[in-house]
């Protein structure tokens, strides 16, 4: 299907520490959908909430990109390669796992409240690299804003991207790609899936996802009364396997 849209309530739920949930929107661990192993070069979309003090303690990766987008609180990064962190909202980190990296990822314990973000895996497009390491700052008053900018990724066909919009008013132009991959942040959002007056209208709640392969099939965007943010990923090729 051109457009696919997956509910936040619909995503396989664990909880793999004490006081961590996770929301998973591809299969992962012990829960496996073949029909859901990835889309795009997107490899993983999981939504954590950390307790105060709880996180997942050093653990390590190899050849993924690994995007976090904090949407309440301060996550605290730790890695073996020398690396320390608070991640705040309006704040974007990468890591970039290359040849293997450790890392730990728990709730910043002087915050003493809940911690809750997003976070991406992508597969990059070449392996065994240096592991790389950044956090951005991002404007979040701006209706637009490209969160990796060429050459930040180690995948040159992708990009993410946020959106935004006030209440009731239009969501800025999405990217167009072979594959975009919209999670919708924070407030609501109504579209319609064709032109005309047969166009069916949708509608988005915080949390909502939708998976688009054939063209924009978002026909006049319009935030709801809370506004909207959405992170769009635009990918040009997918998964590659073997």
């Amino acid at each position: 299907m051109p457009l696919s849209i997956r509910r936040a309530g619909h995503r396989y739920r664990s909880e793999p520490e004490p006081g961590v949930r996770t929301a998973h929107a591809f299969s992962f661990s012990a829960h496996y959908d073949p029909a859901n192993v990835s889309f795009g070069a997107l490899l993983a979309c999981n939504e954590e909430r950390l307790a105060p003090g709880a996180g997942f303690a050093a653990h390590r990766h190899r050849d993924t990109e690994i995007l976090t987008w904090v949407l309440e609180g301060v996550l605290a990064h730790r890695d073996d390669h020398g690396h320390e962190a608070e991640i705040r909202p309006g704040q974007l980190q990468y890591l970039s796992a290359g040849a293997g990296v450790s890392h730990s990822e728990v709730n910043a314990v002087a915050a003493g409240e809940p911690v809750r973000f997003l976070q991406f895996w992508l597969q990059p497009g070449e392996f065994g690299t240096e592991p790389a390491y950044a956090v951005r700052d991002v404007d979040l008053e701006a209706p637009s804003a490209l969160l990796t900018p060429p050459g930040m990724l180690r995948r040159d066909d992708a990009a993410l991207h946020l959106l935004r919009a006030p209440a009731y008013l239009p969501l800025p132009e999405l990217p167009r790609a072979a594959y975009l991959y919209l999670h919708l942040t924070r407030g609501s959002l109504g579209f319609r899936e064709a032109d005309g007056p047969k166009g069916r209208g949708r509608e988005l709640a915080e949390g909502d996802a939708v998976r688009i392969t054939e063209g924009d099939a978002l026909i006049d965007p319009t935030a709801g009364p809370d506004g909207a943010e959405l992170l769009v990923w635009a990918m040009e090729s997918p998964v590659a396997y073997g």
